[in-house]
């Protein structure tokens, strides 16, 4: 497990729960450097003094707020913790809310809480009255230098803390253009509606996500493996430009023939990924398999 990101404590009512913060999400995305076309060269990244060009020291490097052009008020880690030491250092639980009511326009980034100091049991009492109410806990709580929105619910042994978007954070989409509400005014029959609901219904299974695969990165991996194997190693592919999509006006599609299609087993039916079975599925190649990203020394 990685290290604590925040260490505090969960209060609502009298009750104070002493936890640490930790990441629950775990980005398993190519590392892919920037390299210089003409000598395949590292690009690195330096933190530059926009005024004279030069290199600035990390221990030199602060944080300030401009108050006025080029005017600056410096502040301190201590200094920001100290502007409010309870927002800092406590999730305050401030209602408890059904999570069915939240938007998944809300949620934004998943951690784990994990008891300190005693907490264990206080932890598991507030795990086992969320799990109990079948409601989530909302609060607010301060990391690093933001106040986020916390949603605090039980899964299974451990109590997750969700941080949520603030409603001025999402954007109005009044402005998209969208079909109308009314099925009549957007052009679509109720028959129509019924059949894609019986699709819908033959697709449905219990959610298992362990079924799922990342086939880009696989494929991605096992691309690089093709071109170790062929000695391209220093082999830039050439920038391709996009094709244009043809352009034209809306196309009529005959949304029966497509539902009746796939519920019929036609070619249009989205190809369910592969169950699990008793036998873990291989990856591309060996080397695709491999948890680090593949890497070759410049010789």
């Amino acid at each position: 497990m990685a290290r604590a990101l925040w260490k505090g404590a969960i209060s609502f009512g009298l009750i104070h729960i002493p936890v640490e913060l930790f990441p629950a999400e775990q980005r398993d995305e190519l590392d892919l450097d920037l390299i210089d076309r003409r000598d395949f060269a590292p690009i690195g990244y330096r933190r530059v003094n926009k005024h004279t060009g030069e290199e600035v020291p990390r221990d030199e490097i602060v944080k300030g707020f401009e108050y006025e052009e080029d005017q600056y008020v410096v502040l301190g880690e201590d200094e920001l913790k100290s502007a409010n030491v309870k927002a800092t250092q406590t999730v305050d639980l401030l209602a408890f809310v059904p999570v069915a009511d939240i938007s998944l326009l809300h949620f934004e980034q998943p951690y784990y809480l994990a008891p300190t100091r005693g907490g264990t049991k206080v932890y598991a009492l507030l795990r086992e009255t969320l799990r109990r109410a079948g409601k989530a806990g909302i609060g607010q709580v301060v990391i690093r230098t933001r106040q986020h929105l916390a949603l605090i619910t039980p899964l299974e042994e451990v109590l997750v803390l969700n941080t949520l978007r603030y409603p001025h954070e999402l954007r109005d989409w009044s402005q998209l253009s969208l079909p109308e509400r009314s099925l009549k005014a957007a052009g679509v029959a109720e028959r129509e509606v019924k059949m894609a609901l019986s699709l819908v219904e033959s697709m449905s299974e219990d959610w298992a996500p362990e079924q799922y695969r990342d086939t880009y990165r696989d494929d991605v991996l096992a691309l690089i493996d093709r071109k170790i194997a062929a000695k391209q190693t220093h082999t830039l592919a050439p920038v391709r430009e996009d094709e244009e999509a043809p352009t034209g006006g809306d196309n009529v599609v005959d949304l029966m023939a497509l539902l009746k299609r796939s519920l019929a087993g036609g070619e249009d039916k989205p190809a369910k990924p592969a169950r699990r079975s008793g036998r873990s599925t291989p990856a591309p190649t060996a080397k695709a398999a491999r948890a680090e990203p593949i890497k070759r020394k410049r010789a």
